[in-house]
C-alpha cells in the first residue's frame, strides 16, 4: 500500500499551519513551525505572491488531505462518496473522514498522533465489537464499541499517549471509558465536533471544476 514516506515536518511548513503530524512534538519549540516559518525547498524564504482562487483551493484540500494523512486517489474516492449522499457535501466529507478507525483512535488518545493511530490499527491492536480490525480506513459507526486488546493496554506508547492526550479532550460523538481503555460510538460526528481550521467548501469548488 502507498504512503508518504518523507520527512512529514515539512508537510506543516509547506502548509504554513501546524497539522499536529508528530504529536506532543508539534507543541513543544522543536516544531518546525516554530523554527522555520517558511516553505521548505532552495527558495522557500523568498517572498511569494499570495494565493488566490486555485491556489486556495488546492492548499486547502492539501492541508485537509495531509491532516488526516490520506493518498490522493483514496481522497478524491472520500469526495465521490461525500458528494453522492444527501447533505452539505462538504460536510459529508469531514464526517467520512472523521469516522475513519485511525482518526478515532487517535481522538480517543491512544494515539498521540493520526500516524500512530494508524500504527497501532495496522498491527491488530484493536477491537471493534471485540473483533479484529487492522483496516485504518474501516468506518465507525454508532453503537459500536471501540477497544485495544487486553495485551496492548500495557503498551508503554498508549499509557505516555493517554497521559500526555488527557487534557485534549474527547469528541463528544465519542463516550470513552478511559479506565478500561474503550469507547462507544455514541452518534455521528457534526461541524462543529472537526476542532481544526477547515474550509471544506474550497475543496468542493476546487473538485467541481
Amino acid at each position: 500500500m502507498a504512503r508518504y514516506r518523507e520527512a512529514v515536518c515539512r508537510l506543516c511548513r509547506r502548509e504554513g499551519v501546524k497539522l499536529f503530524l508528530k504529536g506532543q512534538r508539534c507543541l513543544t519549540d522543536k516544531c518546525a513551525i516554530e523554527k522555520r516559518n517558511f516553505a521548505p525547498g532552495q527558495h522557500g524564504k523568498s517572498r511569494r505572491p499570495k494565493p488566490l482562487g486555485y491556489g486556495l483551493q488546492l492548499r486547502e484540500k492539501q492541508k485537509v488531505r495531509r491532516l488526516y494523512g490520506i493518498l490522493e486517489n483514496q481522497f478524491r474516492s472520500y469526495y465521490e462518496k461525500a458528494a453522492s449522499r444527501k447533505g452539505i457535501t462538504g460536510e459529508n466529507l469531514l464526517f467520512l473522514l472523521e469516522r475513519r478507525l485511525d482518526n478515532t483512535v487517535y481522538r480517543l488518545g491512544f494515539a498521540p498522533s493520526r500516524a500512530s493511530a494508524r500504527q497501532l490499527v495496522r498491527h491488530s491492536h484493536v477491537l471493534v465489537n471485540g473483533r479484529k480490525v487492522n483496516i485504518p480506513s474501516f468506518q465507525v459507526a454508532p453503537g459500536q464499541e471501540i477497544a485495544l486488546k487486553e495485551a496492548s493496554r500495557q503498551l508503554a506508547s498508549v499509557q505516555r499517549s493517554l497521559d500526555l492526550t488527557g487534557g485534549r479532550g474527547v469528541p463528544p460523538w465519542l463516550a470513552l471509558d478511559r479506565e478500561n481503555l474503550k469507547a462507544r460510538v455514541v452518534s455521528l460526528p457534526k461541524r462543529e465536533d472537526v476542532n481544526f481550521p477547515i474550509q471544506e467548501q474550497m475543496i468542493v469548488e476546487l473538485y467541481s471544476k
